[in-house]
């Protein structure tokens, strides 16, 4: 691609927008400084800056779109270069004039507006032109360039083309082919972008974006073709470290940034005064990439934004006059366009009749000169009109029509040498050849350096995947030793369990022969209690029949007294009559009534005392007899609650049994106890013969009857509780056996599990490496691979989601 010779001078546009105040500034009650005197003009603290155009606060965004980049795109399809970026401080408006909100019909910037013109445009144009569009993005992030299509190349170079013309190598270049691909490249490049939040903004951008739309379009009966390149640029803010509270990693960011805006800074400065003739475009990455943009060949629109709040006054200041000298920098324009074959034939022809022609006059002028020289004269109609010939020569030279390689075909040797020049063409020439050599090596220098940061950032993700790994692997690790310790512990409390439950069966084997003999040793003391039942039977029998034999004994006297009793109730009787009859009674028949009473209660006195004797005799045999019946229950009924204990540890359901039955002999023992107790204060308080009598006696013996045959159900209970816990013991046995396989089969499954996690182990970095060499075979296939473009022909209806915004920038581009 040659660009032409006709090269015309244009100055570079500048566009100033002021933004309104956001809510922090109406909250804080900032003024509102800046005065609009003009459409074009700006006051501020008593100066006026003009511009191409001035947008207030209250301008839409297609307002701002129409003014200041509509132009653009006519001049890319023509085969221009065209820039468009934006400057300002942080949070002065720049993303928002040129982004905006990607999709919405009224909110979206530039570059969504800028890219629905040029296809609305090429469905308009020639039908026998074909478009190739490519796009590229990328940003300037601490000084390093960094592909935001394609986040893994960082750190890309810049190299200049056969023409001198800057341009990032390696950065990737997608080829479109409608507006929605487009927009869906700059989403994805939005994704990857640095921002971060501060205290002027919350979506601070933290680099330099370059989207580039690269227009090649070729007429398909000429073969002619024409290359437009579209640079679209957000710059950074510059910053304030004390107003944004910058810090850490910000801070640096904020440090670069202002680095590279003071770079540009000086750029713009130099191109301004003219007179430098070193420009310092190779200062900072952002100036190498607008090299073209700024006094190079490109139609460059710059707009600068700024905030009105006197909060921010010197930076608004310092913003205007970036622009006022911007507006001063000239750029010489030149049409991208790459000639046919046919278009070198015919050119090269022409210049090859030219130098036929400048030869036969150069051969005549030197005819004429010999002619002179030999003292002939010759006549003026004879002479050779140089000047002519020159002005020819000068006006097909600027005409326009050749490029820049044409003059290299055939060189003319100059008419004329100066030897008093400072310094001569030759030297010029070496010159020029140091200089393109030191520019050959800084390149490849850049590309060492690319080469080494491209390798450090592989080996950095290398290094970060291993880490990565590595964290996982210890990660799993930590869980495999925690799941082992888990199986451990749980085999050593499987083992304490088996060695507890083995413990307790060898309890339980002992405790069973312990209460084998206890039941003998029951057995033994229960036919001993049967045998004092019987033998207290007996003396109870024994009793009753002396007290029968008392009682015979006693019945006679007692009649007796019973007759002397009648007989002092007769005699007092008739005492009572011999009273009523007046005749008192006789002092020798009274003592005679007192001797008999004395008598008689002596004699009742004897026979009670002979009697109360006997009872207490008979009484104290059967407490005798009754306690030893008792201690006898005792003891074994202490030695029923020492079995039911050691039942009860063991087996639950005897437990509930023996208690019932404890319950039952508690209950039985009261009872015998209340009837013995009632059954003694009975025979103390005998006072006749029917409390003397059989049945009494009978329902003792019954009672003692009915606990001897309870006593023989609790022995059998416990005969019958011991069988169950013989034929239990084998069950208990199986259970530990089944717990020690349990325990052996846990121990196994650790083992093959820690053998699976290994195995996983290895797969999974085997996986890694394998995904790490289909990701490079699939780079390097990438790089050696041609690329598919997409030609759009203009007449032929494109249909994509984002046709309603495009048919509304048409109809505005209509309007």
């Amino acid at each position: 691609m040659e660009p032409r010779t006709d090269g015309a001078e244009c100055g570079v546009q500048v566009f100033c927008r002021i933004r309104p105040l956001n809510k922090t500034e109406e909250k804080n009650a900032d003024r509102f400084l800046p005065k609009f005197p003009s459409e074009d003009s700006i006051s501020l603290g008593g100066k006026v800056f003009v511009f191409d155009k001035v947008f207030k606060p209250n301008t839409t965004q297609e307002q701002v779109y129409k003014g200041a980049a509509y132009h653009i795109v006519q001049d890319v399809l023509s085969g221009y270069n065209g820039t468009v970026f934006a400057y300002g401080q942080t949070s002065s408006g720049k993303t928002h004039t040129m982004e905006g909100v990607i999709g919405d019909g009224n909110l979206s910037g530039i570059i969504p507006r800028i890219v629905a013109d040029i296809f609305n445009h090429i469905y308009n144009m020639d039908e026998n032109l074909q478009f190739h569009i490519k796009v590229s993005y990328y940003e300037i992030y601490n000084e390093k360039i960094r592909d935001l299509l394609d986040p893994e190349k960082v750190n890309l170079s810049i190299h200049e083309d056969k023409n001198r013309v800057p341009y990032v190598k390696g950065a990737t270049e997608r080829f479109v082919g409608g507006p929605d691909e487009v927009l869906q490249a700059i989403e994805d490049g939005k994704s990857n972008r640095m921002v971060a939040v501060t205290n002027m903004n919350e979506h601070s951008s933290r680099s330099h974006s370059v989207f580039l739309i690269t227009v090649k379009q070729e007429h398909q009966t000429t073969k002619k073709q024409l290359t437009g390149k579209l640079y679209l640029v957000d710059l950074a803010g510059s910053e304030k470290v004390s107003k944004t509270g910058a810090q850490g990693a910000v801070l640096e960011e904020a440090k670069n940034i202002n680095k590279s805006l003071t770079a540009l800074g000086i750029v713009i400065s130099a191109l301004a005064e003219g007179t430098k003739s070193h420009v310092p475009y190779r200062d900072s990455k952002l100036t190498r990439i607008l090299q073209e943009s700024l006094g190079g060949n490109s139609r460059t629109t710059v707009i600068i934004c700024a905030s009105p709040s006197h909060f921010n006054e010197a930076e608004t200041k310092s913003t205007l006059l970036f622009g006022q000298r911007a507006k001063t920098i000239k750029n010489v324009v030149q049409i991208n366009e790459e000639l046919t074959a046919e278009e070198w034939k015919r050119r090269y022809e022409k210049e090859k009749e030219k130098v036929t022609r400048l030869s036969a006059l150069l051969q005549a002028a030197a005819l004429e000169l010999s002619r002179w020289r030999v003292g002939e004269s010759v006549s003026e109609m004879e002479w050779v009109n140089l000047s002519e010939t020159a002005q020819m020569a000068v006006s097909e030279v600027s005409g326009g029509s050749t490029p820049l390689m044409e003059r290299s075909i055939a060189p003319a040797p100059p008419m004329l040498t100066s030897t008093t020049g400072p310094i001569t063409d030759e030297e010029k020439k070496k010159y020029e050849e140091e200089r393109v050599k030191l520019y050959q090596q800084l390149d490849e220098k850049d590309d060492e350096i690319q080469k080494v940061s491209q390798e450090l950032e592989k080996l950095r993700q290398q290094v970060l995947l291993q880490e990565e790994a590595l964290g996982t692997m210890r990660e799993n690790e930590e869980l495999i030793r925690e799941e082992n310790n888990r199986f451990q512990k749980e085999a050593e409390d499987k083992q304490q369990e088996g060695k507890e439950m083995m413990t307790a069966l060898e309890e339980i084997a002992v405790n069973l022969d312990v209460r084998q003999a206890e039941c003998e040793k029951l057995k033994r003391e229960l036919e001993v209690v049967q045998e004092d039942n019987q033998s207290l039977e007996d003396r109870m029998n024994q009793a009753t029949s002396l007290l029968n034999a008392h009682l015979d004994e006693c019945g006679p006297k007692i009649r007796h007294f019973k007759e002397g009793i009648y007989n002092v109730i007769r005699e007092f009787n008739i005492a009572d009559i011999s009273t009523q009859n007046d005749q008192l009674p006789d002092h020798d028949l009274l003592n005679h009534v007192r001797i008999g009473v004395s008598k008689l209660f002596s004699e009742y006195s004897a026979a009670k005392e002979t009697s109360t004797a006997a009872e207490h005799d008979a009484e104290a045999k059967l407490a005798a007899d009754v306690a030893r019946v008792e201690s006898g229950q005792d003891a074994g009924r202490m030695k029923q609650l020492l079995v039911k204990d050691q039942a009860a540890k063991e087996i639950k359901p005897l437990t509930d049994r023996v208690n019932m039955e404890l319950t039952t002999l508690k209950n039985l023992k009261k009872e015998f106890m209340r009837v013995l107790i009632t059954r003694c204060q009975a025979n103390q308080d005998i006072e006749g013969e029917d409390s003397l009598s059989g049945p009494a006696q009978k329902q003792r013996i019954q009672f003692l009857e009915n606990n001897l045959d309870k006593l023989t159900k609790v022995h059998k209970q416990l005969v019958r509780d011991n069988a169950d816990l013989r034929v239990e013991l084998p069950k208990m046995e199986a259970r530990l056996r089944g717990r020690e396989d349990r325990i052996k089969m846990l121990e196994t499954a650790l083992r093959d599990s820690k053998q699976r996690s290994q195995a996983e182990r290895k797969k999974y970095q085997q996986e890694v490496e394998r995904i790490k060499e289909a990701v490079r075979q699939r780079n390097m296939r990438r790089m050696n691979a041609p690329q598919i473009v997409k030609p759009i022909r203009p007449g032929q209806v494109y249909t994509s989601p984002s046709a309603g915004m495009s048919q509304g920038a048409n109809n505005g581009s209509n309007a």
